[in-house]
């Protein structure tokens, strides 16, 4: 759905509508094409870069080799990629290309290239196991797959696939092929042009279908920014937040430094920092944290970040003392906090110093947003003030769920409103505040982590009856998934063995952390882990849970004698 105009009728300061009870953004308009209009996102971005391009600035950087692309080499490049997967891979509109890759300077060249010649970029992490890995490609379906050679063996057998660190993908970058392949291809805004994966409300990882408008909208915030800004991109490139990140440099005219190295490392972002000139970074919660404490713990790391401006920070909450401790150890530095989700492409930001002091706040709506507050229950629009279910709309909004008609109707309605599950509030001035999430996924440094597809796992253990997995709250992490299990009679089945199982078979990030042995697990959906007693793990027992709206007091579990 294209954005609309707010009616002449709205608050000006909320932005919300009380006639049709709906929040509508109060940001300046950004340039989208008509929606009608074949246009792909990388000629949109491509058409927002200025003339004669910077050929002294460079389009990417890796921050651990200093390895520089310019800007006319970055086009030349996605240029000759395009047209080798026209004339020799034989890449068609609407293929998927499932990538699985660690970041490089090859990484934002081949995303545009292939949704330059209308193929659907689908990237994963590359860290997943191998069976996760089989789920996702069994999702997407894809026609090639892009690997390294350290996450090849990983992909199902057949699959086509070529690998981004051989001298014959290199090679790939210098042939023009039959560059007249590529301009034959008509794309529509309206075409897919990414799949990104996704928990969606709960259960296993669901494949998000991305436009190029999703796309284009998405990325149009940074199109006015100074084209001296060197962004340092620290998260994922296959996370939403890092995929839109890595495309938006290119369209702004700036320079992307990617940070290469296997783990993060704080004071190598902050060496990073001054070396290569960086006046934004793009962070996750728990690197941020690992920033302030190396700058807490050595007044020495913080020399030579003249340059930094801004920090964006997304993907999860950020504890108000730790944005305490960042403004005052960072106090010339903007912090600029964001909420979205895989499904929206991003659609809430603070922008500027004046808003980035709301502390609590996510920010205001982007541009083209529309936003309610419903009870989640009724679905009836709430007042300005009180919680409920946060639904927003707008051109960043994804197209659905691939091959799954039933979760899409079950989140996006045919008037484009999509249920977020997060418990929100917007206060007077429209700033939105996050409070709780009615869903159930387990967000671990910024990841999702669902804990059905944990539960079916453990169910799966032969001694294992019943299984419950739940959040346990954790200062570094955010949250770790704690599991609740029944044991079958008569087993010996220990702690250690339960994590061993479950560590073997998922992605480091979804590994269980803590392990508590109960009689019943209660069938009551609406259980939720509120207040904690000690036990001899060391952890805290939930002895209450919470529904919406209300806290009730009630016995969870019973515990092992």
């Amino acid at each position: 759905m294209s954005p609309t105009l707010p009616p002449a009728d709205v608050d000006p300061r909320s932005g919300y509508c009380a006639a049709t009870r709906t929040y509508h953004s109060l940001r300046a308009p950004r340039p989208l094409p008509p929606p009608a209009l074949p246009l792909s996102f990388p000629d949109f971005a491509f058409s927002l870069l200025p003339t004669p391009l910077p050929y002294s600035h460079p389009a990417l950087l890796d921050s651990s080799t200093g390895e520089v692309v310019l800007f006319p080499e970055f086009l030349s490049r996605v240029r000759a990629l395009g047209a080798v997967l026209r004339s020799q891979l034989g890449v068609s509109r609407g293929d998927v290309a499932f990538v699985l890759v660690s970041p490089s300077l090859h990484v934002p060249v081949l995303y545009y290239a292939l949704m330059s010649v209308g193929a659907v970029v689908s990237p994963a992490n590359p860290a997943l196991t191998a069976g996760e890995i089989s789920h996702l490609v069994a999702l997407s379906n894809p026609a090639l797959a892009f690997a390294v050679s350290s996450t090849a063996a990983k992909l199902p057998l057949g699959l086509c696939t070529v690998l981004l660190d051989s001298p014959t993908f290199l090679s790939y970058l210098q042939e023009l092929g039959d560059v007249s392949a590529t301009e034959t291809v008509v794309i529509c805004q309206s075409d897919p042009a990414a799949i990104l994966y996704s928990s969606g409300t709960t259960g296993r990882a669901k494949a998000v279908l991305l436009t190029h408008r999703n796309i284009m909208a998405s990325t149009t915030m940074a199109a006015a920014a100074k084209m001296a800004a060197v962004v340092l991109l620290t998260v994922p490139m296959f996370h939403v937040y890092g995929f839109v990140f890595s495309l938006r440099a290119a369209l702004a005219a700036q320079t992307l430094v990617l940070h290469t190295a296997r783990r993060f490392d704080a004071r190598a972002v902050l060496a990073s920092v001054g070396r290569f000139q960086v006046t934004h970074i793009a962070l996750a919660p728990p690197s941020m944290l690992a920033i302030v404490r190396a700058a807490e713990e050595d007044e020495s790391a913080t020399a030579g970040m003249a340059t930094l401006q801004a920090v964006n920070c997304g993907g999860a909450s950020i504890a108000p003392d730790l944005i305490r401790r960042f403004l005052h150890k960072f106090p010339g530095v903007c912090l600029s906090q964001g909420y979205g989700l895989t499904e929206t492409s991003g659609f809430c930001r603070a922008v500027g110093f004046e808003e980035s002091e709301r502390i609590g706040s996510v920010g205001r709506l982007s541009w083209g947003a529309e936003a309610k507050i419903v009870d989640p229950t009724t679905m009836a629009a709430l007042p300005p003030g009180v919680p409920g279910e946060l639904l927003v709309r707008g051109p960043f909004v994804m197209k659905g769920y691939l091959g799954d008609k039933e979760s899409t109707s079950a989140i996006l309605d045919p008037e484009g409103w999509l249920r977020t599950g997060d418990v929100c509030s917007i206060d007077k001035d429209g700033f939105l505040f996050v409070f709780d999430r009615l869903k159930e996924l387990i967000k671990y440094k910024g990841y999702q982590v669902a804990p059905a597809e944990l539960e079916h796992l453990l169910q799966t253990h032969p001694d294992i009856v019943e299984a419950a997995v739940v959040p346990f709250p954790d200062d570094q992490a955010g949250e770790l998934p704690l599991a609740f299990v029944v044991r079958r009679a008569g087993s010996n089945l220990n702690v250690e063995q339960i994590k061993g199982f479950v560590a073997k078979q998922v992605v480091h990030y979804k590994r269980i952390h803590h392990v508590l042995f109960v009689n019943t697990i209660p069938k009551n959906a609406g259980v939720f882990i509120l207040s904690w007693v000690h036990d001899n793990d060391g952890i805290r027992i939930v002895q209450e849970h919470k529904c919406f709206g209300s806290w009730r007091g009630q016995q969870l579990f019973q515990f092992e004698s």
